[in-house]
């Protein structure tokens, strides 16, 4: 990515924000020193209107979301480089300032290319919710209602379904470990083919 838009992708991720969420954050939304972001407003987009800046997709979408500890130094840098100072400053907007277009970033910051040199070709942006979100479900201790928090949804359909896919990968790993046993018991001992081939077995006695 280029470095002005870095944040927004580590912020988008770890924080499990929507498009509209993330480039609708102003600097009174962040909290360096506690590491979170707070979301209350989104923006939509409307052809022919322009973006419209209003609540979240739901009531549950406003939310103060912690990030990790990793992404607060880009974000940051972000912030002192970028970012206005006045409280209403929004975070993440393009060169000019002006609020980011979902349209149109793809094509700013060649993002066919950028996904590309990183492994995943054809990863959408909206991807990186579900990257951020999966990884939540995945957290010790984790509960639906806590995940349904972080993701900013009032019903627990979606939060189910990273945990449902969570119990798969699990039982997944308990199976793997189930076939590695099985063929651990399906080997000969050694111990009893030493004795065997020193004379202390039954071949032995039959002699």
């Amino acid at each position: 990515m280029p470095e002005r838009f870095r944040a927004l992708i580590l912020v988008t991720t770890f924080g499990c924000l929507r498009w509209g969420e993330a480039i609708a954050l102003q600097r009174c939304d962040v909290d360096l020193s506690a590491g979170t972001v707070r979301v209350r407003q989104a923006f939509v987009e409307h052809r022919g209107t322009g973006l419209i800046l209003g609540p979240p997709k739901s009531r549950a979408g406003a939310r103060t979301v912690a990030l990790p500890k990793a992404a607060l130094p880009v974000l940051k840098q972000h912030m002192g480089d970028h970012v206005g100072e006045a409280p209403e400053a929004f975070v993440f907007t393009g060169e000019s300032g002006r609020n980011l277009w979902r349209g149109n970033f793809n094509k700013l910051v060649k993002w066919p290319d950028a996904v590309a040199a990183v492994g995943v070709p054809g990863l959408h942006f909206h991807d990186l919710r579900h990257t951020g979100n999966t990884l939540a479900s995945r957290a010790p201790g984790a509960s639906l209602r806590d995940i349904m928090a972080r993701m900013g949804h009032d019903s627990p359909r979606a939060a189910l379904i990273y945990q449902h896919a969570n119990r798969e990968a699990d039982q997944g790993i308990a199976d793997a470990i189930d076939k590695a046993v099985k063929a651990a018991r399906r080997k000969p001992s050694k111990r009893k083919v030493k004795r065997v081939a020193e004379g202390d077995g039954p071949a032995a006695e039959a002699r």
